[in-house]
């Protein structure tokens, strides 16, 4: 091990001599030679690791954010001048952003709701039309066409326009707000194919719910909203200049996070609280706060959207369209018996959880196919149409006699084949939205309405189709189909202790669906407060929490939460919130990955350029020598996107010289913001004479003076946590001792990766599988 770190320490000395003898040619360009000696000589310690993901179903080159505070020059001239008028511009535009995000993410969730209960309502009825008329092979042909041209559609818009939209997007979300970022994450059409396709794919009746896309598509509003203005669209108003930095987006992009799990579930404080459990890497009270109030006006836009609909102006909109279980006419009083058959509740919960999250993970498939979607919608729209015939018809209760004749809107009770008086209770289950279906699952009062075997059918049926629906090329989420399978053996159990317990069938219904949450997604805090919210029942909460705390606790047991594992099967680059066992073994210095470019304070055009073209790193250490300084020093990190705003500025001097003073007059702050969508300058954008490639460009202004540094000899566990709770796109290595060059290298976030650790010390592999194991279970 030591001489394995002994031959690197001479590749890095050995590149620093060579890099010093070109600063002794006064910036004279690289040779071929230099450049084949440095890459000889750091060839081993190049990061291969693959910079592409799959998000949604695209496969994409992903970049990583910098949410870190870039202390040049420049921001601290802007910094100095601030004023407190300023400071309250800055405050009020931000939570006037937020409060954007909140009122267009809810009336966007109106939209969905409203959209899905007419379309899916409407193909109901033109079934119920033929069913009436005991046309049943024209009433399959009807819900099955219906569902192939709906899913088609939807197929369509993934595949072709934006198949970043596919699947939920609560992965990607999570993937971005710890700091990994792809140009189609967040996109427009990403955004039009979300709100469009999630309708199309959830009327299409697969099993498959809105509330995962909803929290993508808050994201995707907070993201356009948050852009920092558009000179394309003239929209440069100056106090927008605020926003052009990954710190404030995050933020914002936080808050519509939180607005869509608001919207989906009607649950506000379930919003901030699962933003903060499950979606976020970074938290702090002013955030709070933002989100809160974001929720807030959801929360009110949701209110009045309902209140309209009550007057009957919404078409087929009823109480399915937002979901709202309103349990508290029950008295939840339990004993002894009670908590026995919610802990088994919680065990069961862990073990289907994990089971269903490790066959999501096994999950493969061309995902892009319309013909894939074809097929599962046609496989879907058979088990809703022929699965209830094998059920019996079953009398009507007598206190339900008004109430057994929905055989096209929502209700309990479905007649489907059965004569007057008399229902199919897998057709309630099958033929009826997902709303719906929960709504009668969760139904007090109704003990006897489901038979066992009913239950049953229903539950392995979706447990299946939830599984096979899930990574198709439509927008999807796991909320709605766990829901519904929880709920489903929930009262199961209900059914079967009976008697013998003091809560009805319906509360067992909503104890499984907590329990199966818990044991798939493995929230705790966020899934009760939403849970509560929907069933508005805070007599359940002592039983809600312990139902989590056991199914999560079971579910830990054999792998990790549903979100973790399909972060890790898109190959995002994810970083948790504490070091992985096997980093402990290794300090900064083993995983440093090269080639390590550096510039001079005062660097030859033509050498900037010729580095900018040749390699894609985003971040250059500035190193000053002679004579400037009497040694080599670290002065700083500038990056890619300013190196390219200074060169295409042309502010160059003939003469190896500082001439900050006149970057600083020349240029603002707010010139090396983050362009929105990729519109930022390219290297091809620029144009650079044969004259100017011999001028010389001061870096001291836009250099980052104040880059987070740590020893060589830190443990990478330690540092891998210093990078992820400060946000940091680089993090600087240093050398131990001051005969070394001032800089060893750069961490990157796929430093921390596994495969590329795995390759630089392919002894340790077995040592990272066994540590793997046991820390994941």
């Amino acid at each position: 091990m030591e001489q394995r770190d002994g031959e690197r320490g001479i590749q890095i000395d050995g590149l620093w001599n060579d890099w010093k003898e070109m600063r002794r040619r006064n910036g004279s360009n690289l040779s071929d030679k230099d450049a084949a000696t440095r890459e000889r000589l750091l060839k081993k310690r190049m990061n291969n690791t693959s910079q592409i993901a799959i998000v949604g179903a695209n496969i994409c080159q992903i970049e990583s954010l910098d949410y870190e505070i870039v202390e040049t020059e420049l921001f601290k001239q802007d910094w100095r001048s601030g004023n407190r008028v300023q400071e309250l511009q800055y405050l009020f535009l931000k939570w006037t952003l937020a409060l954007l995000v909140g009122l267009v993410t809810g009336l966007v969730g109106c939209f969905n709701n409203l959209a899905v209960e007419n379309i899916a309502g409407f193909k109901f009825l033109l079934t119920s039309n033929f069913m009436l008329k005991d046309k049943y092979y024209q009433a399959f042909a009807t819900l099955a066409g219906c569902n192939m041209l709906l899913a088609m559609a939807a197929a369509v818009l993934c595949a072709y326009i934006a198949p970043s939209a596919a699947c939920s997007g609560i992965p990607e979300v999570k993937a971005y707000l710890n700091g990994v970022d792809a140009h189609s994450m967040l996109a427009p059409t990403t955004l039009f194919v979300k709100v469009f396709g999630c309708i199309l794919g959830v009327s299409a009746g697969f099993v498959v719910g809105e509330e995962g896309p909803m929290v993508h598509t808050g994201a995707c509003i907070a993201s356009l909203l948050g852009q920092g203005g558009s000179r394309k669209y003239h929209l440069t108003w100056k106090w927008l200049r605020y926003f052009k930095n990954d710190r404030d987006r995050r933020d914002l992009i936080t808050c519509g996070a939180a607005a869509g799990v608001a919207v989906a579930f009607r649950a506000p404080m379930g919003g901030v609280l699962f933003a903060l459990e499950e979606v976020t890497s970074w938290w702090r009270s002013a955030l709070l706060g933002l989100t809160f109030f974001t929720t807030a006006i959801v929360a009110v836009v949701l209110r009045a959207f309902i209140q309209f609909c009550q007057t009957g102006k919404c078409g087929l909109f009823g109480q399915g369209g937002l979901i709202m279980f309103d349990l508290n006419s029950s008295q939840a009083t339990y004993g002894i018996p009670d908590l026995l058959a919610v802990i088994f509740l919680g065990i069961i919960g862990g073990i289907f959880g994990s089971l269903y999250n490790f066959l999501v993970d096994k999950r493969q498939g061309p995902n892009v196919q319309v013909l894939i979607v074809v097929i599962i919608s046609l496989l879907t729209s058979c088990c809703s149409y022929g699965i209830p015939w094998l059920a019996n018809c079953t009398p009507c209760p007598i206190h339900a006699k008004h109430e057994c004749h929905s055989l096209g809107g929502s209700g309990n009770y479905k007649n489907f084949q059965c004569r007057p008086g008399y229902y199919n209770d897998l057709a309630s289950l099958f033929l009826n939205t997902s709303d719906d279906a929960i709504r009668n699952l969760f139904s007090h009062g109704t003990q006897k309405e489901f038979q066992l075997s009913t239950l049953l059918i229903f539950f392995v049926a979706i447990y299946c189709l939830g599984i096979i629906a899930y990574g198709i090329a439509v927008p999807s989420g796991l909320f709605i189909p766990v829901i519904l399978a929880g709920a489903s053996y929930g009262r199961i159990v209900g059914t079967v202790v009976g008697s013998l317990s003091s809560l009805n069938a319906g509360l067992f219904s909503l104890l499984g669906a907590a329990s199966f949450l818990g044991g798939t997604m493995r929230m705790t805090v966020s899934l009760c407060i939403i849970l509560l919210e929907l069933t508005n029942d805070l007599m359940m909460l002592p039983l809600m929490m312990l139902v989590l705390l056991v199914s999560k606790t079971v579910g830990d047991c054999f792998n990790m939460g549903v979100y973790e594992q399909i972060v890790r099967m898109k190959g995002l680059p994810y970083l948790a919130d504490h070091g992985e066992p096997y980093m402990r073994r290794l300090v900064a210095k083993d995983v440093v990955s090269g080639p390590l470019i550096t510039f001079s304070g005062v660097e030859k055009v033509g050498n900037v350029l010729h580095f900018l073209k040749t390699t894609g790193h985003h971040g250059f250490p500035i190193i000053d020598d002679q004579p400037f300084t009497d040694a080599p020093e670290l002065v700083g990190l500038v990056l890619r996107s300013h190196l390219l705003v200074l060169l295409k500025g042309k502010t160059f001097s003939k003469t190896r010289a500082m001439i900050g003073s006149e970057i600083l007059e020349r240029f603002e702050d707010s010139d090396f913001g983050k362009a929105g969508l990729g519109r930022g300058i390219k290297v091809e954008d620029l144009e650079i004479t044969g004259e100017e490639m011999e001028m010389f460009v001061d870096l001291h202004p836009i250099t980052n003076t104040s880059p987070y540094t740590v020893l060589e000899t830190m443990s990478l566990a330690k540092a891998a946590v210093l990078f992820r709770e400060q946000g940091l796109r680089h993090l600087c290595v240093v050398p131990k001792t001051h005969a070394r060059p001032p800089v060893v290298g750069i961490l990157t976030r796929h430093d921390f990766m596994e495969k590329h650790i795995r390759r630089l010390h392919p002894h340790y592999n077995s040592q990272v599988e066994e540590a793997s194991v046991l820390h994941f279970g």
